[in-house]
């Protein structure tokens, strides 16, 4: 009975952390019920159970949250569930990358890759951008140190992007002709 006191302690603690979020998020018409911060907490245990990792304090949530709460892909239909894909996202490379990668390091580069490579597609993020850059950690990669995450998945991506100015540059030749 006492253990199980102390579990619905950590939960409330956790919920109420991550329902203070709501007053960063809301800026960018987001937020979270206390329903809903306790279901982000139950599956962010789940993805903890299942990647056999412990966690303590508030969690990984709040963290991702006020990471990601200004992305131009996330809005309140799709909230909760980018949340819990999120933190299952996270702890599973957390392990990938064998915990070589500070949080924050690991938020900024899923972040950057989310915005501006993946264009909010998850899949993409877990199965390639992340893939890659875990690659590279495990063979000892520590680059990322330096750049505290940001910038770094260009020398790891295998998908030629297309080039902004020679874009421009070919548009104007085909116009003039």
């Amino acid at each position: 009975m006492n253990k199980d006191w102390m579990v619905l302690l950590q939960k409330e603690r956790q919920a109420g952390g991550i329902v203070a979020t709501n007053e960063k998020a809301a800026r960018f018409g987001l937020s979270l019920t206390e329903q809903e911060a306790g279901l982000i907490v139950s599956e962010g245990q789940n993805a903890l159970r299942e990647q056999r990792r412990v966690e303590f304090g508030e969690g990984i949530a709040p963290k991702i949250i006020y990471e990601f709460c200004d992305s131009d892909f996330i809005d309140q239909n799709n909230y909760v569930e980018t949340i819990i894909r999120l933190q299952e996202i996270f702890y599973q490379y957390k392990n990938e990358m064998l915990d070589e990668i500070s949080d924050d390091e690991l938020l900024h580069f899923m972040k950057e890759q989310f915005e501006e490579i993946c264009f909010g597609d998850l899949d993409y993020l877990e199965g390639t951008c992340l893939n890659n850059f875990a690659q590279a950690i495990r063979a000892g990669y520590g680059g990322f140190k330096s750049s505290q995450g940001y910038g770094e998945y260009g020398q790891f991506d295998e998908v030629k992007r297309w080039d902004y100015e020679l874009y421009l540059e070919t548009l104007k030749e085909l116009c003039w002709r």
